[in-house]
């Protein structure tokens, strides 16, 4: 199991600092964040930088497989937004991640009404088309995440609507296991139904209220059990990636000991689930 936390649990840390923060507590995996993806983004070109951070990593001995891209106040479906994003698509590419996560675009009007389905999926193909030309020379595969706020992409289905419109290389799916036990809870029916498509994993917890963004075994009600079982069944061979900030308002010597109780319990997980 390639255990993997993402990066903004040290969002006060530099993207450095926070890889070896990991790597002192025996993590070889991370999901790069969108707010560190913005701190290398700054210091200047992406491809360089990217480069210069993906050896950096290497040397250290992390591996960046999986990266979430920009959402915060980012609408796919706006062409001047795309253009951010393609930059962090290069920034990827460089570091070596294969795995980009990216969330769709609910289309929200001025009024806070959301656009009917239709036109969000026929609006979201017209933006997906245009970065998976993009990519479509390299190896990235941009994972699209199941969204509680978005109706397109809400659900298994709604997912796979995209992955069979474009029957890509570049396209795959990332399972939130946190947004999904808000929204059906049947984690078991939608890893079954996206089957080899999912690419990236968001292993989060909740109560079923709201997205609190936990670690197992905490307050949340998510059976990682079946979760993890299912996974193995279905042969995935990405990074099992913990998407928990709601853990992160901590010390650092704090959210280390997290880290070490963490990697114990997706042991426990691993070994449960292999029986």
């Amino acid at each position: 199991m390639k255990l993997s936390v993402w990066s903004s649990y040290y969002y006060a840390l530099s993207p450095e600092n926070a890889l070896r923060e990991f790597k002192a507590h025996g993590y070889n995996y991370c999901e790069l964040s969108c707010e560190h993806s913005e701190v290398l983004l700054k210091r200047g070109d992406a491809k360089v930088i990217g480069k210069e951070f993906g050896k950096y990593a290497k040397e250290l001995g992390v591996e960046l497989l999986q990266g979430h891209l920009f959402f915060y106040g980012i609408k796919i479906c706006k062409p001047e937004d795309r253009e951010l994003i393609k930059k962090q698509l290069d920034l990827f590419v460089a570091i070596g991640i294969k795995n980009a996560v990216l969330h769709c675009d609910p289309l929200m009007g001025e009024n806070g009404v959301k656009a009917p389905v239709e036109i969000a999926r026929e609006e979201n193909i017209k933006a997906l088309s245009d970065l998976l030309d993009y990519v479509k020379d390299t190896d990235l595969v941009i994972c699209l995440e199941n969204l509680i706020s978005s109706p397109a992409v809400n659900s298994v289905e709604g997912l796979m609507y995209f992955i069979e419109h474009f029957n890509s290389k570049n396209l795959g799916i990332c399972l939130d296991t946190g947004h999904l036990n808000l929204k059906d809870k049947d984690q078991v029916a939608f890893i079954r139904r996206a089957g080899k498509h999912i690419k990236a994993l968001h292993l989060d917890d909740n109560e079923g209220q709201s997205d609190q963004h936990l670690m197992p075994y905490g307050r949340g009600n998510v059976d990682f059990v079946s979760v993890i079982r299912e996974m193995k069944k279905q042969d995935y061979k990405g990074l099992y990636n913990l998407e928990i900030p709601g853990e992160s308002g901590a010390p650092v010597e704090i959210l280390g000991y997290k880290l070490d109780y963490i990697q114990r319990v997706m042991e426990y997980l691993d070994k449960v689930t292999d029986k």
